[in-house]
């Protein structure tokens, strides 16, 4: 690739975790999500009412963390071996960015059981950018991406194919 502009790569990578009411629970998944991030976590909210479930608007009933830079590309090559690096193509969205889930927090490497707080599963958000993305976020005058430099499903999953060696499948 000539144009260092067109290269791709990792904005950012969420790591979600959805508990509904459980308080208990709570503490135990920011546990969890500091073991296998190193970093802290924030809880996130109920925007609705589902008086089934227990919920209501205001009430903590996930966590979620973000990385970047060296810690997300670690993290994901981690998050990625324990999906056996394989993804479909159904994980991508139309501006090359993808998601995953993984049942047990205990499947990453390097991560062990423990009884006192159990299992948990996740959800891996990633978030991919070009250089010149800024321009949307800033401050001062910011304004849209231009057609020919937003990125396509096709050019992110050609990029964590060569990146993280990952198989896609139909």
């Amino acid at each position: 690739m000539d144009n260092p502009m067109k290269k791709i790569c990792i904005d950012k990578v969420t790591v979600n975790m959805g508990l509904g009411a459980d308080e208990d629970g709570m503490k135990r998944a920011k546990e969890i999500i500091k073991q296998m991030t190193g970093t802290k976590c924030i809880s996130t909210k109920a925007k609705i009412r589902q008086p089934t479930w227990g919920i209501r608007p205001g009430l903590e009933i996930g966590l979620k963390t973000t990385l970047r830079k060296a810690n997300a590309e670690k993290f994901l090559k981690n998050a990625l071996n324990a999906k056996g690096n394989i993804l479909s193509e159904k994980n991508f969205d139309n501006y090359g960015n993808f998601g995953f889930g993984l049942k047990e927090h205990i499947e990453l490497p390097g991560i062990k059981y423990d009884p006192k707080i159990g299992t948990r599963g996740f959800d891996v958000i990633v978030t991919v950018k070009r250089p010149g993305y800024r321009v949307k976020t800033r401050k001062k005058t910011a304004t849209l991406v231009g057609k020919k430099h937003i990125i396509t499903k096709e050019e992110g999953i050609q990029y964590i194919k060569e990146k993280f060696n990952v198989k896609i499948e139909s």
